[in-house]
């Protein structure tokens, strides 16, 4: 479903990605870890067409977005739906306007349709009766699951989550965890979440990658991953200070 080859992306003189190669089947959920400033975060915005690459192709459903025009690729981007660290609700609007915000951007729905299916979505994450809320009403684990629905509005092929148990108590953030893989198992969607929560990671995905230096490094199921001899791998999951990675 998804295919990076070799890819590249520096900003000025700061080489970020150094020919990252990673291949996500569809329908599984892959998980991207790595500390802080790793390039996580520039790996999901090339891929989603965000950011250009220096180098190298991204194939979504074995379409290269590198090599396409913009329209074709806001084609493209509809098959995607995106949680935000920090949900990035529009303020101004309300819980349903914000779920539906997509479906009136493409589509010729009226607000009672586009309402209908803001409540439906936000009943698959566990919220009833908000719509009407304004986001400033909303805890940090209500936003993060209206940040849900939005991104499941437009039943995507593809789920990508950026820190999705950032900022939030670990109680919720399992919460959300139990979410991602309702979703999966739901929706049949593809996956990819980056984050440093490792304890999210070993719940949610079928597979992990660790981007380190540029590269992916390791990559593999939670049990290899958890059994690995790579030291750099070995020292992040364990979180030691003590190993290669310097801080």
């Amino acid at each position: 479903m998804i295919k990076v080859v070799e890819l590249y992306k520096s900003f000025d003189s700061k080489k970020v990605l150094l020919g990252v190669n990673l291949e996500v089947n569809r329908g599984e959920s892959m998980v991207v870890i790595g500390g802080s400033g790793s390039g996580k975060s520039v790996l999901i915005k090339n891929i989603i067409g965000i950011m250009t690459p220096d180098r190298g192709s991204v194939l979504i459903a074995n379409v290269d977005i590198t090599k396409i025009k913009e329209n074709e690729l806001n084609e493209v981007r509809k098959k995607f739906g995106m949680l935000f660290q920090s949900s990035a609700l529009f303020d101004s609007l309300s819980v349903w306007e914000n779920v539906g915000f997509g479906l009136r951007q493409h589509t010729k729905m009226s607000d009672k349709e586009i309402k209908e299916i803001s409540s439906e979505k936000l009943r698959m994450v566990g919220l009833v009766g908000i719509e009407d809320l304004m986001p400033s009403d909303l805890s940090g684990g209500m936003r993060k699951r209206v940040g849900l629905a939005r991104a499941i509005a437009m039943n995507p092929e593809i789920l990508l989550y950026d820190e999705p148990t950032t900022g939030i108590d670990p109680i919720m953030a399992d919460v959300i965890n139990e979410l991602i893989i309702e979703m999966k198992k739901k929706l049949k969607v593809t996956s990819i979440a980056i984050t440093h929560d490792i304890v999210s990671a070993y719940k949610i995905a079928d597979r992990i990658a660790m981007l380190y230096n540029g590269e992916i490094i390791e990559i593999g199921t939670p049990e290899e991953i958890k059994n690995t001899k790579n030291p750099v791998v070995k020292q992040f999951i364990t979180g030691s200070a003590v190993g290669p990675i310097t801080v």
